[in-house]
């Protein structure tokens, strides 16, 4: 059964680019929200002088479904690239996987990203294993996880509040 808030998927996108912002910003880059179509961060990288705009897909997984592929829409990859022309900036594309007790983040360039999930009718950022170890083996896609554990969590009841 699945638990979530009917608002969830909304959290879940702007959960996905907060974290995008801090894990950026913790590292020195400068780097914004950005409500554009296309692109959701603007952000330059402390050691290079071209900004980068990128497109944060965040999604929560539940039981039985660890393994199912990101899908990026073909519409996802044109939007993308006519924002990064328009603003002079490098498309990139994040993506933040919560599953189980692991939150997974990638970050690689839409050159990468399509070379890794090719484009056919969409994009399929695969979460198989086999998939997981070809990007970690991948020197071009950026790649961080973040534990989670529940020490103590609400009760069945709020009566026991």
């Amino acid at each position: 059964m699945d638990k979530r808030s009917s608002r969830h998927a909304n959290i879940s996108g702007i959960f996905g680019e907060s974290l995008i912002l801090y894990w950026l910003s913790k590292h020195g880059f400068e780097c914004a929200r950005f409500d554009h179509t296309g692109i959701d961060i603007l952000a330059r990288n402390p050691d290079d002088s071209r900004p980068m705009g990128i497109s944060v897909k965040c999604r929560t997984r539940p039981k039985g479904k660890e393994s199912d592929a990101f899908n990026f829409l073909s519409s996802d990859v044109e939007y993308l690239r006519k924002a990064s022309k328009d603003f002079d900036c490098e498309p990139y594309v994040a993506i933040v996987a919560d599953i189980a007790d692991t939150i997974r983040v990638f970050i690689t360039h839409l050159d990468d990203f399509l070379r890794l999930a090719p484009q056919k009718k969409h994009c399929y950022w695969g979460m198989r294993q086999k998939d997981l170890e070809a990007y970690i083996a991948d020197e071009k896609v950026i790649y961080l996880t973040i534990k989670t554990s529940g020490i103590r969590w609400w009760p069945k009841t709020a009566k026991n509040i």
